[in-house]
């Protein structure tokens, strides 16, 4: 009975992540051709057809397969986003695929916080050394450590996802800084999707490297610094009050 109960029990906890990792692995081998480029382009009057349609159903669908795609790390996160910015334009296209992203975010920082958070941060905590000064650390800068890993455009939106749940962050700060910090990027992407139409008509693909120019990338490593300057500054005070 104990053995049946353990099996349950190790089923709940860990049943989720497993499915997030399963999906995954499928996603990535099959879903290639149909979350791309080359997809929405040859879709796209359909798309704007049933847009104007059923715009209510497109908002709601268009939403639910966003969170699909993050909730479940499926390839073609980028291009939903100009999805967004197509259908919807870039002020509401924008708030689309904040939400779209900030919920999937969060349903799979639960999977694995359920799955793996609450070991990991006993383990933690009860370390010595090296690994107890580091979990102090992202305890004490939480805000900023959290709002940098959304800000810079080389962490991979899954890693930024799975790290604070193995950390144990609060489910309210996690959201917070996930919404307003995927902001800056979510409109620049979601402009270059609003701008699809013209790409359409040249027969050309849009440049998505387009987030790394010095006029959009120096910004957002502008943000990156502010997000980082409590930790600086407590860092700096620290010092003080140790010489004193």
């Amino acid at each position: 009975m104990t053995d049946q109960t353990d099996q349950k029990s190790a089923l709940i906890r860990y049943g989720p992540i497993a499915l997030i990792a399963l999906v995954a692995a499928i996603g990535t081998f099959t879903l290639g051709d149909f979350l791309s480029f080359d997809a929405l382009r040859d879709n796209r009057e359909a798309l704007i057809a049933f847009r104007e349609a059923n715009f209510v159903l497109m908002l709601v669908s268009f939403v639910a397969v966003y969170i699909g795609i993050v909730a479940f790390s499926l390839p073609g996160a980028t291009i939903a986003t100009l999805t967004g910015g197509f259908l919807f334009g870039i002020v509401f296209g924008t708030a689309v695929n904040v939400t779209g992203a900030t919920t999937g975010a969060v349903l799979i920082f639960l999977a694995a916080r359920h799955g793996f958070g609450d070991k990991l941060k006993d383990r933690m905590e009860a370390s010595d050394g090296m690994v107890a000064k580091l979990k102090k650390g992202l305890d004490e800068n939480q805000w900023s450590m959290l709002f940098f890993i959304r800000l810079v455009p080389a962490v991979p939106f899954v890693i930024a996802n799975l790290i604070p749940a193995f950390l144990a962050v609060p489910l309210y700060r996690f959201a917070i800084s996930t919404f307003f910090g995927i902001i800056p990027g979510a409109i620049v992407y979601t402009s270059v999707g609003a701008g699809l139409g013209e790409v359409f008509a040249r027969d050309e693909k849009p440049d998505l490297g387009i987030i790394f120019e010095p006029h959009i990338l120096l910004p957002i490593l502008g943000l990156c610094a502010l997000s980082l300057l409590p930790v600086v500054i407590k860092a700096v005070t620290g010092k003080k009050d140790l010489m004193k």
